[in-house]
Formats: C-alpha cells, structure tokens, sequence
C-alpha cells in the first residue's frame, strides 16, 4: 500500500545555505503519514484519537541524497510495511518533481500505546481490521 502527496517547500524549511533543512525530513514523513491515513482510512490519526491509543515514533532513520530548495515540490512516496506486532511501519522516497531526483529516503516504527500509557503487545482491534479490509 502507496500514498504519494506533493508538499511545496516553504521558505521557513530552509537552512542557511537554502536548503531544505535535514530535520524538515522527518516533518515530511509525517505529512506522508497523514496523507496516507487519509487515502486508507482506518489506522490513522482520527481513529487513533478516538480509541485513546497513540503511535508515537520509537524509530526513525533518514537518508538526505540530494537538496530541495524552496519553490521545489517534494514528492512524498509513503509506503505501509507490514511487521508483524503491535506497530506500525512506513519507509518513504521523497523526489524532486521539476526533474524526478530522488532527494531523502527513510523510515520510521511506531509502537502502539494504550490510553494509560502502556506498549501494546497485542494489535489493537481497529488495526486488525484496518489489515484485513485492505487484504494484509
């Protein structure tokens, strides 16, 4: 399962030297997050927050190849892992539309947490049945 989602690089993301910023990466994997919750509803935020267990990141790693500077459109390509466990895994390419550059590559884990704040070792019930809709 793929969502890709186009994001306009801002002037406030660059660096000094007029540049994406590293760090703004990661804020990209979480816009191609949310845009893929939204293209496959049913483990995304909505639900999340409705159900009181969050997702937050316990991994993330970020590769940057090639800079994007501001004007550039960032195509987010967000690709759902399936691992089995109580988590959630994503890798990400981001591109440079005007010539296709493939620019940042990554990925990131987030581990399920109850409304008390405990890890879930068991997959959540919206999870299960968010995988067996879309034929995981």
């Amino acid at each position: 399962m793929k969502n890709i989602t186009r994001i306009p690089v801002k002037f406030s993301e660059l660096d000094p030297m007029f540049r994406v910023w590293h760090g703004n990466y990661v804020k990209y994997f979480e816009d191609g997050r949310e845009a893929f919750g939204k293209e496959f509803p049913g483990c995304d935020y909505d639900i999340m927050m409705k159900t009181g267990i969050t997702a937050p990141i316990y991994d993330i790693k970020v590769r940057c190849l090639a800079p994007l500077s501001m004007n550039d459109i960032a195509v987010i390509h967000t690709t759902y892992v399936f691992k089995p466990g109580a988590r959630l895994d994503y890798k990400y390419e981001i591109y440079r539309e005007q010539d296709g550059v493939l620019c940042c590559t990554g990925s990131t884990t987030q581990l399920f947490i109850d409304p008390n704040g405990e890890q879930l070792l068991e997959e959540p019930d919206f999870y299960l049945e968010w995988k067996k809709k879309n034929g995981l």
